[in-house]
Order: structure tokens, then sequence, then C-alpha cells
């Protein structure tokens, strides 16, 4: 069971612990990661763990990869995201593409916890950008 605590300290500023870890929430997005912002830098960490551990098993060398995620909102209450798009960007020989695009699909299709409760409301997208 995973147990998080948020303490609020002045306007829409909260501090969220797990364990020893703790990370700024902020409505403004001046303190702090806004809630549904963190859903996506979630999202980009579950998935990127995945790939890192999946590419490990295949031998794939890389030495940079950046996951940049992006989502509109709905305009009407409660205001949800509607697609997401994820932008893989890696740095490796461009004859390893194939594995790459295995390992993302295995990530968002199969692990990522993070993807499949996201799904089920925003469709996901990716594009691959090897470097």
């Amino acid at each position: 069971m995973t147990i998080t605590k948020t303490v609020w300290h002045k306007d829409h500023e909260f501090t969220s612990s797990l364990d020893h870890n703790t990370i700024k929430i902020d409505g403004a997005r001046k303190n702090g990661f806004g809630p549904k912002a963190l859903l996506l830098a979630g999202l980009a960490g579950c998935s990127g763990i995945d790939i890192v551990d999946i590419l490990k098993k295949m031998r794939i060398k890389f030495s940079d990869l950046i996951i940049e995620v992006k989502a509109a909102q709905t305009e009407d209450l409660p205001k949800v995201y509607k697609d997401i798009y994820i932008t893989y960007t890696f740095k490796t020989d461009k004859g390893n593409e194939d594995k790459l695009r295995k390992a993302i699909d295995l990530s968002l299709e199969k692990y990522c916890g993070v993807s499949a409760m996201l799904q089920k409301n925003s469709p996901i997208h990716y594009t691959l950008e090897i470097i």
C-alpha cells in the first residue's frame, strides 16, 4: 500500500511526502507542480523507468533520454486531459529504432500503471526522435 501525506501551507500551496521524499504542489504553478502536471510527470517517469529496464535487457545502448508530455484540457468542468502526447528523444544509433519502439509500446501498453490509468480517459499518442 502506498501512503502519501499532503500538508497545506498557504493559498494553493502544499507539500506532499512519501517516506523521506517531498514534492511541492502549487495550484498557481509558481512554487511547485500543479496537480495535473504531476500526473503527466508521473506518466513520463513511469514509462521512462520501464523503457530503461527494457532497453537494458535488450542490451541497447543510449546516452540520453528526454521525455516531454503535452496534454490539452477540456473546457467543461471537471477539466480533464483530452489526448496526451509524449515525445521520447533518445541519443543512440538510428539502427535501434525498432527496438526503441518495442520498448515504448511495451511500457505504454503492458507495464506502466500510470499509462493504464490515464488511458481509460485520455488516449496516449507518442513520437520517437533519435539524435
